[in-house]
């Protein structure tokens, strides 16, 4: 595994969402769900090329996205089965702590919402525009 234990031990211990590393640069993000991964593939994609990715939650979206910004690894405390495959069949290591068949939604009531939009989508750029839409309509939630 070439994602570091201080990478994911940042994870747990600074309350961050996401950590990624590329080169010597290590980034850490706060926000929830899949805004920060689109952030970072729309505005800074260079930076997602060949990067270490530690996240809390990988859902089948957050894959897509991972798959599109071409990263090199992904350690996940919790992914989906969706996620896993989108990951794997695009040639992306994965490890993990738990493997669940979906992600469920904050109140854990069902489907988180990402992963229901995502639940159909065979390849990951068909995903960009359904995850930019939920984005764009969820602003400020």
């Amino acid at each position: 595994m070439r994602v570091s234990q201080m990478q994911i031990d940042l994870l747990h211990r600074g309350g961050f969402s996401l950590v990624m590393m590329k080169d010597e640069y290590l980034r850490t993000f706060t926000q929830r769900g899949v805004a920060d991964l689109y952030g970072l593939l729309t505005e800074d994609p260079s930076y997602m090329v060949d990067a270490l990715v530690a996240d809390k939650v990988v859902g089948k979206g957050a894959a897509a996205l991972m798959v599109l910004g071409c990263v090199m690894e992904v350690y996940a405390d919790v992914i989906s089965e969706p996620a896993l495959e989108m990951l794997q069949s695009s040639g992306i290591p994965v490890f993990y702590k738990q493997l669940v068949p979906f992600i469920e939604n904050r109140d854990k009531t069902g489907y988180c919402p990402v992963e229901t939009l995502c639940r159909d989508v065979k390849c990951a750029a068909d995903a960009l525009p359904l995850i930019a839409d939920f984005l764009k309509k969820n602003q400020g939630d």
